[in-house]
């Protein structure tokens, strides 16, 4: 990923707190028969290792546990806020017009090395700590528990464990940095105007950067 400083995220914290909120991730892996590429919601255990580790699971009958390279780093990638930018809400532009649009985000990319897991004790504590999860702010919560045992042991015979070591660790906070302050603030007010969800999330992360 192209990171220019200025855009440059490097607090582990920072990083992990997106995956927490952003858990669903798109892994790319090299496999016998060119790049694979899946979509899957992981957990990061930020104390497992320096850097984290990622976990998650796939369909048994999805080949890539069988094919992927195991010598070759995996990637996984995180999105979080994203807004195209117009150049009508700088000041600069009513200024002298040397403006142009772009596109605004969030991302963070975690590289390591992939392990695939059958274990049914480990399969059965990571569906169980998704649930949890992602329940966790409903009024009556789901849990792993509530369906039959049967069902649920038949299930998990249907997946496969994805763990990943990560061993280095991206994010990129493309916030308008390299705008001027009244620049920013011309994105924020334009973002708050805009009033869809993905536009007040962009702009609360402009304006947490510029206030830090």
């Amino acid at each position: 990923m192209y990171l220019p400083k200025a855009f440059e995220e490097t607090r582990t914290e920072a990083l992990h707190e997106l995956v927490r909120e952003r858990p669903f991730g798109t892994l790319v892996v090299a496999t016998e028969r060119g790049l694979n590429v899946d979509h899957l919601p992981f957990l990061i255990d930020g104390a497992a290792a320096p850097l984290g580790v990622l976990r998650g699971h796939v369909a048994r009958a999805n080949p890539v546990w069988r094919t992927t390279l195991r010598e070759i780093d995996a990637v996984a990638i995180f999105q979080g806020p994203e807004r195209y930018i117009t150049p009508s809400w700088y000041p600069t532009k009513h200024e002298t017009g040397k403006v142009v649009p772009t596109w605004n985000y969030v991302v963070v990319h975690a590289h390591g090395s992939l392990r695939f897991v059958e274990d049914r004790g480990w399969l059965r504590e990571h569906v169980t700590r998704l649930s949890d999860h992602q329940e966790a702010a409903r009024e009556t919560p789901w849990k792993v528990s509530d369906a039959p045992e049967d069902f649920v042991n038949n299930l998990l015979e249907a997946i496969v464990g994805v763990e990943m070591t990560i061993g280095r660790l991206e994010g990129k906070w493309k916030l308008g940095q390299n705008r001027s302050e009244r620049d920013r603030h011309g994105m924020i007010d334009g973002l708050i105007r805009e009033g869809d969800e993905a536009s007040l999330a962009l702009a609360s992360s402009i304006e947490g950067m510029s206030s830090e």
